[in-house]
């Protein structure tokens, strides 16, 4: 008997030696090639790790493939997993080495050992090289028949790889059917996962350019396959559990018979420990019962407990992501959560970003009944070593106040902040009581009391400083000391280097002169005059704008710098509603944790629905045929960052205007021009323009007489090239929100039926895309006797029966009538 080949080990196998090395490991394994002594797959694995280390550092190891590829001959599986490792490495980027693994791979598919089969089977798919295609086929429909689960597990990723590298021979292997069949019938739970996720992948892929496989989606959101799938979810792993939920949530039930019975199969998975699941399942309730108002409210109060107790388990970053998902809900149904306020104090072990998420919580469901308490929580807070949290703390007391009606104790504890005596808190006070006296003027008196003891010098943050001054030039009449506080911020003005500061300053200036002109006209003067040099546009064009004011006459100044103060009701949010709903939409996924719909952070070749190309080019258009379904292989990509924000919206604020560094030259002395101001600042107003500017008495516009009738032409044409420039020259004309009757809703399963629809209307597509709940369509049509078009982008929600409609017209005249003629051809969708 021979005795065992031992392979010299390295010194150091973590730290390979390089080309010495490789060659080393060469010779080394070409004299183990075909060993079957005793301990020569123990001295292979020593050699293979060393291979595996040297590839992992980032040695090229290439050199050594044709002997590891003869080294494989084993049915050692860790061997045999370490050498597939090594293919697949190499072979992507060297497609002439792959030719070599072929022949042992497919040997390998033909294993006794299931495991090696399988492994074997997923190492040949994973290859990825085009010209090897062909010796795909046999082992992948070889190993969806196979008895062993795990293997027909992986055949069932493989078609889909094979998909990838080259649909044609998928479905003319007939892949597709086969999955379906797999799906239907094998009794492994894993199985079904994985047949179920190629088949999404590979239909959702297609449905843009086949009919049928719009037919294929449409039946795998029938309610035989989703019951089938649901009936078995206990079997499914976590990841399945989810894959399944998915799906379930774009099912549309019949009636509510049938929504109370999916419900009622799922409501277990409230208590899963996975909190994916969980998340996945509330997905599915707030879906099925949009349109059930008192039942979405029970559903509210039925997965609050769930949530809460995953937020108080598992590690932060699943804290954090489950409370993004509450934090959704609780600004949608904030009265819901009121009770359960403690739970949303902030731990001394939870980290500042789940800090940050709980106050805005605590902000969002404050109340008359929980105030007090919430508001003691915050104040603690307040002076937190953390500094950003104790700041977002006072904030968080400020809206507080801005949303209430009895704000007497939050003013007081806002006022005792600012006797701190730390810079932070009482700069972020005093940005908050501005805001507090913009609603509530009456408490005036009680905020300047304590605002007018603290000095300007200390305050160093632009927008605490920014708010001072405003409080200095709005209630100067109750500041004995403003107009020379604001003065000695002017002969300092060289050091403010805030536009927003000096900009808050011209104008407190102004305010003061009103109020209290003698006192104020030397800081005015000096104020023009600086603003008037300043080099910053902004300041510049304001200080100008105010002294031409002056000048024309100091009564309507007045009227336009400091009018009657209004207390400002509601402050606006900084988020829309349809932003809010969009996310909502987009519930358990990663729009909810970013605040964000998803084509806002995503690549556009991962958009989802919302993917369009920025080429039109491939298009099919069907400009001859007005019967013939029109849909595009390409999908186009509008140049917006925000397709919430119309094109007119962008142009308006696309950019700065450079008006290099020139500035207006000052009068030789401002003062002097004031002087004769002060003295006829009792003179009475006369007639201006500007006061139709601003309202104050301008007659009603005569009311314009109806539209004439637009008539289309049935069959225009217009090529992709055409209408994508047409769409980056146009502006939007008209943007609106329309709503789908329900009818429309169930019979928009896939793009072609609702294009199929608007061409009986005259209206023809030219690119369509997206998937159950969302689609997204590029529309055109042309004026009858006319060269004038009308293109049109229409994103359809299915889940909120909602399309945003935004369109742009040569003629821009005859874009209301359009309008009108699209809505009432898109509300008729699903009638007929």
């Amino acid at each position: 008997m021979a005795p065992p080949v031992s392979a010299p080990k390295s010194a150091s196998p973590s730290q390979p030696s390089g080309k010495s090395e490789v060659t080393d490991l060469k010779l080394q394994l070409r004299q183990l090639a075909g060993s079957r002594a005793p301990g020569a797959d123990d001295a292979k694995r020593d050699l293979f790790k060393r291979v595996i280390s040297c590839m992992t550092v980032g040695i090229d190891v290439s050199p050594a493939f044709s002997e590891m590829v003869m080294c494989s001959a084993t049915s050692d599986v860790v061997l045999k997993k370490m050498c597939y490792l090594y293919v697949g490495n190499y072979a992507r980027c060297n497609p002439d080495l792959a030719l070599l693994t072929i022949n042992f791979l497919q040997k390998d598919c033909h294993d006794q050992d299931p495991t090696i089969r399988g492994l074997a089977l997923r190492s040949l798919c994973s290859l990825r090289v085009q010209n090897l295609v062909e010796y795909l086929v046999a082992p992948l429909a070889a190993g969806l028949k196979d008895h062993s689960s795990y293997v027909r597990t992986v055949a069932a990723i493989g078609v889909l790889k094979l998909y990838h590298i080259s649909a044609t021979m998928c479905h003319d292997s007939d892949f597709p059917a086969a999955l379906k069949a797999l799906m239907l019938s094998d009794p492994d739970a894993q199985v079904v996962a994985n047949c179920l996720y190629s088949l999404l992948e590979i239909w959702t892929q297609e449905v843009a350019n086949s009919e049928e496989a719009a037919r294929e989606i449409e039946t795998l959101y029938g309610k035989s396959i989703i019951y089938y799938l649901l009936n078995r979810i206990k079997d499914f792993s976590e990841w399945a559990q989810c894959l399944v939920l998915d799906l379930v949530s774009k099912y549309i039930p019949a009636d509510n018979n049938e929504i109370f019975d999916i419900m009622n199969l799922l409501e277990d998975r409230l208590q899963h420990a996975n909190g994916a699941v969980v998340l996945a399942t509330i997905n599915v309730f707030l879906h099925l019962t949009m349109s059930m108002t008192d039942v979405h409210q029970q559903v509210y109060e039925r997965i609050k407990a769930p949530l809460l107790t995953l937020v108080g388990a598992g590690s932060p970053e699943q804290s954090y992501a489950v409370l993004c998902h509450l934090h959704l809900l609780v600004m949608r149904a904030p009265m819901l959560f009121s009770s359960d306020y403690k739970h949303f104090y902030c731990q001394f072990s939870d980290p500042s970003y789940v800090k940050k998420l709980k106050l805005e919580m605590l902000t969002a469901i404050a109340n008359e009944s929980n105030t007090y308490e919430i508001v003691t929580e915050l104040c603690e807070y307040a002076g937190n070593v953390d500094v950003p949290i104790a700041r977002e703390s006072i904030r968080a007391v400020g809206k507080i106040a801005l949303q209430q009606y009895d704000v007497n104790a939050i003013v007081d504890r806002l006022l005792q902040f600012l006797e701190m005596e730390k810079d932070y808190v009482t700069a972020e006070t005093l940005v908050l009581v501005k805001d507090l006296l913009r609603k509530y003027p009456q408490w005036s008196h009680d905020c300047i009391a304590v605002v007018g003891n603290i000095s300007s010098k200390s305050i160093q943050e632009p927008k605490a400083k920014a708010a001072l001054i405003w409080m200095l030039g709005e209630y100067s009449q109750d500041m004995m000391d403003a107009p020379y506080v604001l003065e000695s911020l002017v002969e300092n003005w060289e050091e403010e280097h805030s536009p927003e500061v000096r900009l808050h300053l011209l104008t407190a200036v102004m305010k003061c002169f009103f109020k209290r002109a003698p006192e104020t006209q030397k800081a005015l003067g000096a104020a023009l005059a600086a603003g008037l040099a300043d080099n910053h546009q902004d300041v510049h064009d304001r200080a100008l704008f105010y002294y031409r004011l002056l000048q024309y006459d100091v009564t309507v100044a007045e009227r336009v710098v400091n009018p009657p103060k209004q207390a400002v009701s509601v402050f606006a949010d900084t988020q829309s509603s349809e932003i809010k709903d969009r996310i909502f939409d987009e519930f358990n996924s990663l729009s909810v944790v970013y605040q964000k719909p998803s084509y806002l952070f995503t690549d556009k070749e991962h958009r989802g629905p919302f993917e369009f190309s920025e080429d039109l080019s491939n298009l099919a258009i069907g400009g001859d045929s007005g019967d013939d379904v029109i849909h595009s292989a390409q999908r186009y990509e509008e140049n917006d960052k925000d397709l919430l924000l119309s094109t007119s919206d962008k142009e308006e604020n696309g950019g700065p205007t450079h008006n290099g560094s020139s500035t207006y030259s000052a009068p030789s002395d401002v003062n002097s021009s004031l002087t004769g101001l002060v003295a006829s600042s009792t003179s009475q107003p006369a007639t201006f323009a500007i006061d139709d500017l601003l309202g104050l008495g301008v007659p009603d516009a005569p009311a314009l007489p109806p539209p004439p009738a637009l008539s289309l032409n049935a069959k225009p044409v217009l090529d992709p090239g055409t209408f994508q420039k047409k769409w980056g020259q146009l502006t939007v004309s008209s943007s609106q929100e329309s709503t789908l009757s329900i009818q429309g809703v169930a019979s928009l399963t896939a793009p072609q039926s609702l294009i199929k629809h608007m061409q009986n209307n005259s209206i023809q597509c030219i690119a369509s895309g997206g998937q159950p709940p969302n689609y997204k369509f590029f529309f055109f049509a042309q004026k009858e006797g006319s060269s004038s078009f009308f293109l049109v982008e229409c994103i359809v929600n299915t889940a909120s029966a909602k399309a945003q409609i935004k369109i742009k017209a040569d003629d821009v005249s005859a874009s209301d009538a359009f309008a009108s003629l699209f809505q009432s051809a898109l509300s008729n969708f699903g009638s007929s």
